[in-house]
């Protein structure tokens, strides 16, 4: 748990930042029910076969993990979660006019569901709500072809194509959008104080936004429920829940 002297700290670094940059990874969205994936009851720790949906090798090359995967999206909570009091600090961020860049590892689009401008988020590894073709690129609605799902389609091909569709996310496997990465650390390099929020800091290229912020002068600070890889990169950790901390963090402008 982080002490008081802790907090005020944090608050001071936020109150004199202009430029404030945050960096979301799971541990935000988990209070509105969307478990993480490595944490004590992640979705891979409870069930490591799970994981095999998220490798762009086993799902191209096993129609079962395909077809398990959508049976999977049917019940996704990120389709029914609402933002929780940690997102919506972070909508306040921007009313005041001091979010200069909102960097998420998430795929559930919570913070644009909180009043976030879509423009400022910076989805590294993409989103669920939108399917891909992976043959010619077409992308659609999520909820359209998770109807096609529920009226007996399997493993539904492209309608455009016939090719092979999943979720717009970045897999193992799979690059990252280079343009979305660059733009990361660019609104890094950019900011004057870094917020890392939820995030084990352990996915590269990502986490390398924290030493891109402090190498550029800016201040960082963590708030995670556990360590991360990077707690040695931050002028504060807070160790506490992200939903209770981050709405106390809210300059008054």
């Amino acid at each position: 748990m982080t002490t008081s002297g802790d907090l005020d700290r944090v608050i001071e670094l936020v109150a004199a930042s202009e430029r404030i940059t945050v960096l979301t990874g799971a541990g935000i969205s988990t209070d509105s029910g969307i478990p993480d994936f490595r944490g004590p009851n992640g979705v891979w720790t409870r069930n490591p076969a799970a994981e095999k949906a998220s490798d762009i090798h086993y799902y191209v090359s096993d129609p079962e993990v395909r077809r398990a995967a959508w049976q999977s999206r049917l019940e996704m909570p990120a389709f029914t979660a609402e933002p929780n009091a940690g997102h919506r600090a972070i909508v306040e961020f921007e009313r005041v006019g001091v979010l200069h860049g909102l960097v998420t590892q998430n795929i559930d689009g919570l913070h644009q569901r909180a009043g976030n401008d879509p423009d400022r988020v910076i989805e590294v590894h993409g989103t669920v709500w939108w399917t891909r073709c992976l043959a010619c690129g077409d992308r659609r609605p999520m909820p359209d072809t998770l109807e096609r799902v529920r009226s007996g389609e399997d493993d539904p091909p492209c309608l455009v194509c016939g090719g092979l569709l999943k979720s717009d996310t970045i897999s193992f496997g799979q690059a990252l959008i280079p343009e979305v990465i660059d733009r990361a650390i660019r609104v890094s390099e950019q900011c004057d104080l870094l917020l890392a929020v939820g995030s084990t800091l352990s996915v590269y290229p990502v986490a390398g936004c924290v030493p891109a912020a402090r190498a550029n002068g800016a201040r960082v600070v963590i708030v995670n429920g556990s360590p991360t890889a990077l707690d040695d990169h931050a002028d504060v950790v807070v160790r506490d829940s992200i939903s209770t901390v981050l709405p106390q963090l809210v300059p008054m402008r």
